[in-house]
């Protein structure tokens, strides 16, 4: 290793300009230090002469207002200082939200709900975390609702979360996920069933708008909204679906100007739209990169990222569980009982037995304790992965981060499925 590499780099950012750097190969780490000035990374102040560390999968960028020197150890697979950023037009619609915050402090009306919308990898979930980061650094606490089910930022991939943000996210973690809200979709694109998508939306919107009645912080901090990347045809539809639901204000669209002329033109005229450019630094992702970025995400869940929790292992007995998916094969309509509509099967309770086409599949555990309950509108306790089945025994093992015995409830069957290589 150089000598470089091991004593560090320093690099100098002027005014308004920004440190990118990506991780890419594997097993390599780059620790971040702020030597002088001020700086930040998605809205998270850096703490001067604290070091950071970023390791493979990472995508970084350090911005400064006001000038800043910043010290990287490591290798970076890419490393550049670019002034080309729209940090400050961020800034000023975090402004406009500030004052639609104000306003309702005072008139004791409900805080900016908003959208962020636009096509794969133009940096939504990244917005999102700079507009909720520079909110609770004013001492906001606005609720963070994502309902992109191919990539599960507030829970895993395959549900819809919504989580109260009361301090800034870590840097090297993100958001504390004390308590979210989740709802089980179980597949990677609303597509899968647009029906119970929109019921899950909708069940969310009612829980979140309500909440936000529980004190007066809650209320006038509002609601900042993460949506799937799927932007044509019946995702464009869910985007529309989506902010009837939640009653949004605003929608910001990150780059694609037909997406935002569309709103412009379907959206009630009350509702701002706002176009706005996406970072340089935003890295389109293949296919591959997405579904290991899906497998890293359920691995944190239970085997956790920096701090490492120790998930239990047991054995369940086949009776013992009480297993369903969502959504029965759809009937042609001649077929369908009078009254009911193909919509209505993609909604319904389909018990599942135990078995080999198991192994491997993520179960949601619902808080539902019967199919007396409306079982698809009831958020998840959390979620356990089966490892193996045993048609001998009549057991199932499953990885699960609370030891046994699992809640006398309801299993909900996801597509998604783990390896588990512990």
């Amino acid at each position: 290793m150089s000598e470089e590499t091991v004593s560090g780099e320093e690099y100098t950012l002027d005014v308004d300009s920004e440190l990118r750097f990506e991780i890419e190969s594997k097993d390599s780490k780059v620790v971040v230090e702020l030597k002088s000035g001020q700086a930040e990374m998605f809205g998270t102040e850096l703490v001067k002469s604290k070091t950071y560390e970023f390791q493979t999968g990472a995508k970084v960028a350090i911005f400064t207002y006001h000038g800043c020197v910043v010290k990287l150890k490591g290798k970076p697979d890419v490393n550049y200082i670019s002034k080309e950023t729209p940090m400050v037009s961020y800034l000023n619609c975090h402004a406009a939200l500030e004052q639609l915050r104000q306003s309702a402090d005072e008139n004791d009306s409900r805080g900016p709900v908003v959208m962020i919308v636009g096509p794969q990898d133009v940096g939504k979930t990244t917005l999102c975390r700079i507009f909720l980061n520079y909110a609770v650094r004013l001492g906001r606490r606005p609720l963070y609702v994502d309902l992109d089910v191919g990539q599960g930022a507030i829970s895993i991939p395959g549900t819809i979360g919504s989580v109260l943000i009361e301090r800034p996210a870590s840097l090297e973690e993100g958001f504390s996920q004390t308590a979210p809200l989740v709802y089980h979709f179980g597949h990677k694109s609303p597509g899968e069933n647009d029906a119970l998508y929109r019921t899950i939306v909708s069940k969310m919107a009612e829980v979140c708008l309500e909440s936000m009645n529980v004190n007066k912080r809650n209320k006038s901090s509002g609601i900042i909204i993460n949506t799937c990347g799927w932007v044509k045809g019946a995702g464009y539809k869910h985007l529309l679906h989506t902010a009837s639901a939640f009653e949004v204000v605003g929608i910001f669209v990150l780059d694609q100007e037909r997406l935002y002329n569309e709103l412009l033109r379907d959206i009630p005229s009350f509702v701002r739209v706002v176009l706005l450019q996406k970072s340089g630094g935003v890295v389109e992702r293949s296919g591959a990169i997405r579904i290991e970025a899906r497998d890293q995400r359920i691995k944190e869940y239970f085997y956790g990222s920096r701090t490492p929790l120790y998930p239990f292992s047991f054995d369940v007995k086949f009776a013992d569980l009480k297993i369903y998916k969502i959504g029965a094969p759809p009937l042609p309509d001649s077929c369908m009982p009078i009254g009911m509509k193909a919509e209505d099967n993609k909604t319904k309770l389909v018990a599942v037995q135990p078995g080999p086409a198991m192994l491997h599949h993520i179960l949601a555990v619902s808080f539902a304790e019967s199919t007396e309950e409306e079982v698809i509108t009831t958020n998840v306790a959390g979620f356990i992965c089966v490892t193996q089945v045993d048609m001998d025994r009549q057991v199932i093992t499953v990885l699960s981060p609370q030891p046994r015995p699992l809640p006398n409830t309801i299993l909900l069957l996801s597509e998604l499925q783990f390896m588990d290589s512990h």
